[in-house]
């Protein structure tokens, strides 16, 4: 309050001096206004409220790691269901990486506002304090208080009641110009203090998505750990390879009904005169952007943990969990889908009965009936399904059986 009654009686001294010189006195209704105002500084303390908000409800939606853990306790006896269990949560913390990553990015634009904001408001302010200053100045290097001086110096009553009126039309501009300059003042330090909070919020988003990211691959190392030691020990090796030639056949009738469903569509397009899909010989697109090694090739092979000779009807391509899985070819997507066995997995009609299936991806970009052309992006490599390692399993049928890969693929 001092502060600003010393400005007050600096520019009101500075206003007189003009008066005594002469200058014609500014028209209060033409007072220079600002642009930003008490409803520029109450939405500004509602961003912040609300930053504050978002701050504090970070914490809350971190994934509880070790309650997870216990929670999935009692499914280990039953690896179908352990599996199917632990996948879904796998995709909630995928889901969330996925929304921080997203907030990440909108709080990154909002910095940049933040800070044009900001930056406009200092220019403004520092306009202002020029200004007042160089008043300052100018009234120091005077010396004196005229204001009453114009009073005094009066001709006349009528001219008494004028000058009256200037001195008062000059407090009012000056208290104009000093309260511009404060509401700056107050919007560039809400500014400062937003500015600040939005980028604590931007670091504990990146600090959380790494927690995510850690609680992902914990959990996925957790899963391979277990499916191991359930296949391996020798109290569960049995029922193991049991539940596996149950799961195996399961598959085999899901992908055989799939199949079946196709032709009888088929059939009631070419009775309805329709065109129906016609693999026209072409070359296979590689399925990955990239891959490390083959883990498992083709065919009759044994089992590495069950140790017992199976048939393997496709190839596996160890690779890095998120690499794009890429359409072999032109088709359909007949299936896109999850079971315990085959993870999330997509299946895609080429025509003439051949047929591309996509297993244990983290994620899929295509749904069911979806047209995909010779290269496009369908899923990303994962580790779902009955699975102990990122790769992808990719399998092509023709007439109902499984074939070779290699008889179409070209890297």
């Amino acid at each position: 309050m001092k502060k600003r009654t010393r400005i007050c009686r600096v520019l009101s001294i500075l206003f007189c001096v003009t008066i005594l010189s002469g200058t014609v006195i500014p028209d209060v209704s033409a007072a220079p206004s600002s642009p930003i105002t008490s409803e520029s500084i109450r939405e500004k303390e509602n961003q912040i409220a609300q930053a504050r908000e978002d701050k504090e409800n970070l914490q809350s939606g971190l994934t509880d790691l070790q309650k997870l853990k216990h929670d999935l306790e009692s499914k280990r006896t039953n690896l179908k269901n352990y599996v199917t269990e632990l996948d879904t949560s796998l995709a909630e913390i995928e889901k969330n990486i996925a929304e921080l990553n997203r907030k990440i990015t909108e709080k990154e634009d909002e910095i940049v506002l933040t800070q044009g904001e900001l930056d406009v408001a200092l220019q403004q302010e520092n306009s202002q304090k020029e200004s007042m200053l160089s008043f300052i100045r100018l009234v120091y290097e005077m010396g004196t208080d005229p204001a009453m001086e114009i009073l005094l110096s009066a001709t006349s009553f009528s001219d008494f009641l004028n000058k009256a009126d200037y001195v008062e039309r000059i407090f009012s501009y000056q208290n104009i110009l000093l309260q511009n300059y404060q509401t700056t003042r107050e919007y560039v330090e809400l500014c400062m203090e937003q500015l600040e909070l939005e980028k604590e919020i931007l670091d504990q988003t990146r600090s959380n998505v790494k927690i995510e990211q850690q609680n992902l691959e914990e959990l996925i190392e957790q899963k391979n750990r277990d499916i191991i030691n359930y296949e391996t020990d020798i109290n569960t090796k049995a029922r193991a390879i049991k539940e596996l030639e149950e799961e195996i056949q399961a598959e085999e009738e899901v992908i055989a009904a799939l199949e079946a469903a196709i032709i009888a569509e088929k059939k009631q397009l070419i009775a309805n005169n329709g065109s129906v899909l016609k693999y026209d010989g072409g070359v296979f697109k590689f399925p990955l952007a990239t891959y490390s090694r083959i883990s498992d090739e083709y065919g009759m092979r044994i089992h590495p943990t069950l140790g017992v000779e199976q048939f393997h009807n496709g190839v596996d391509f160890a690779s890095p969990k998120g690499t794009a899985i890429f359409a072999a070819y032109d088709g359909r997507v007949v299936a896109a889908d999850y079971s315990a066995t085959m993870g999330n997995y997509i299946m895609i009609d080429h025509g003439d009965g051949l047929y591309t299936i996509y297993m244990h991806a983290s994620a899929l970009y295509v749904k069911t009936n979806d047209v995909v052309v010779r290269g496009e992006t369908i899923a990303a490599v994962g580790s779902t399904g009955r699975s102990t390692g990122s790769h992808l399993h990719f399998s092509v049928r023709l007439n109902g059986e499984y074939v070779s890969p290699w008889n179409y693929l070209s890297e």
